[in-house]
């Protein structure tokens, strides 16, 4: 990853933006097809159609020799599981990770699916780590560092039980898929890189049910808990801006086919949030 932090004009952010909602909106085309018995390979290129006959090129595809277009990762995978001809069950939990080329800049988010009835600890968890999301972002403003981020994604995912995933981490976003500067989430309040207007990161907490620790499997690209227990992953684009954070992804489309669906979804507490 370079070690430059690139700052975007707004006329660049809008460009981030309309590859970021062009992710929410293939995402959302995934999920009117996740149900037990789909396979992910068939995800992959359903996902892979969509964004190309909207104009754009996957954005992982061939990236560091990705050979997709989604990275679907399931259960005790905590990201960048490969598609192929595995299928969904039901009670499974499924982070699908996506991005997007268009017009010079990328997009990038994830959103991890309940399969069918789940049990209720693990839509706890899938709740608490969008919770983490969220408290993460409210802290990417002007002035802050990457460790006030990290600090509120650490700080809830533990106080609930869980742990927080330490080799992989968010990023900034813009021409390149992965720039600087690296986003923790962990970290201590007060430290790491500054935050300025015109940054622009994905901020990804990948929290896991039980131990922190991971490992990779033998294709080279699978991360799994190396306790073998559910991890969740959820992620935004962000631009920080003075006084507050703007996302330029989104979760409203694949929000609006899971209710349409009556597929359980996350339903963030307000209280929790404020």
């Amino acid at each position: 990853m370079a070690k430059t932090v690139n700052y975007r004009s707004d006329a660049e952010i809008a460009l981030v933006r309309e590859s970021s909602l062009l992710v929410g909106r293939t995402l959302a085309e995934v999920a009117k097809h996740m149900r037990p018995g789909s396979v992910t390979g068939e995800l992959d290129r359903l996902a892979e159609t969509f964004i190309r006959d909207h104009g754009a090129l996957p954005g992982f595809k061939g990236l560091y020799g990705c050979p997709s277009t989604l990275l679907i990762s399931v259960n005790e995978e905590v990201v960048h599981g490969l598609p192929g001809t595995r299928e969904l069950r039901e009670g499974d939990v499924a982070s699908v990770d996506c991005g997007v080329l268009m017009n010079g800049f990328y997009g990038d988010s994830a959103y991890t699916f309940a399969i069918g009835e789940v049990d209720e600890a693990v839509k706890r968890l899938l709740r608490i780590t969008q919770e983490c999301l969220r408290l993460g972002i409210a802290q990417a403003v002007d002035g802050r560092r990457t460790g006030d981020i990290g600090y509120a994604i650490q700080n809830h995912a533990e106080r609930n039980g869980y742990g927080v995933v330490r080799e992989l981490v968010g990023h900034g976003v813009g021409e390149k898929l992965h720039e600087a500067p690296e986003v923790p989430n962990y970290g201590r309040r007060g430290h790491g890189t500054q935050l300025r207007t015109g940054m622009v990161i994905a901020i990804e907490p990948m929290i896991n049910m039980g131990t922190k620790e991971v490992s990779q499997l033998d294709d080279g690209w699978t991360v799994v808990s190396h306790d073998r227990k559910p991890s969740a992953h959820f992620e935004h684009t962000v631009a920080v801006r003075h006084g507050h954070a703007e996302v330029l992804s989104t979760f409203s489309h694949i929000e609006d086919v899971l209710k349409k669906k009556n597929d359980w979804y996350v339903e963030l507490d307000e209280e929790v949030m404020n």
